[in-house]
């Protein structure tokens, strides 16, 4: 990279730290400028507003979750196993995010009532990721893995719940084992809408995805929470 693109990413690479901790509102320019030893000229000159860094932020964390979440998952089969993968890994990102911050979550907060660019960009990213757990979770069905009646609408809000409990318990909170309760929670849910009467085929790929993500679940559980 040039070295005003070099700039512009360190600059966002602590923005993002920032705006974990103190919240998108929480983001200001003499801060970051303070932080980056810079005058708020100069950082103005990569972004022209604050608003534009905000946006710049959200962008950078959707980009983030995609790396450590959605694009390992994807390589996993379609179906049950994917969609499981996606809960390990969800769960995973949280307890990294335990001692700073999701913005999603915080930003879901800040700006729920509040018009306007950076709450658009949040809806269409979170409504992304939603759309791609109903997509795993209908693709599970047609695979045999999860019952034909399955209501994947239910299932994906149910799964997005366990996720706002678990960062609930483990970041306000502070309650161990918050993490086992969270995949345990997914284990029944998946349960409740799974085939009886899989094929031997699907049976044992979806056995040893669960193994997978049961060492994913437990490296989870064994991060400390600050």
């Amino acid at each position: 990279m040039r070295k005003g693109e070099m700039t512009r990413a360190a600059i966002l690479d602590v923005a993002i730290t920032l705006a974990s901790r103190d919240g998108l509102e929480g983001l200001t320019i003499g801060l970051l400028a303070e932080k980056m030893n810079m005058s708020k000229s100069g950082v103005f000159a990569h972004f022209g507003s604050r608003e534009d860094l905000q946006i710049e932020v959200v962008k950078l964390y959707h980009r983030q979750f995609e790396q450590e979440v959605f694009y390992p998952s994807i390589k996993e089969a379609r179906g049950l196993p994917r969609l499981e993968c996606m809960f390990a890994r969800w769960i995973r990102q949280v307890t990294i995010e335990i001692a700073s911050g999701c913005i999603y979550i915080s930003g879901a907060v800040e700006y729920d009532d509040r018009p306007g660019e950076i709450r658009e960009q949040l809806v269409t990213m979170v409504r992304t990721w939603q759309l791609a757990l109903h997509r795993c979770a209908l693709q599970a069905v047609e695979a045999g893995h999860l019952r034909a009646d399955t209501d994947a609408d239910q299932l994906v809000y149910e799964m997005y719940g366990l996720i706002l409990g678990l960062h609930h318990d483990a970041r306000f909170l502070k309650k161990a084992g918050s993490v086992e309760r969270a995949q345990k929670g997914f284990d029944r849910l998946i349960d409740s809408y799974r085939n009886a009467q899989p094929s031997a085929t699907v049976g044992k790929a979806v056995s040893q995805n669960q193994k997978t993500n049961q060492k994913i679940a437990a490296k989870s559980a064994a991060r400390p929470i600050q």
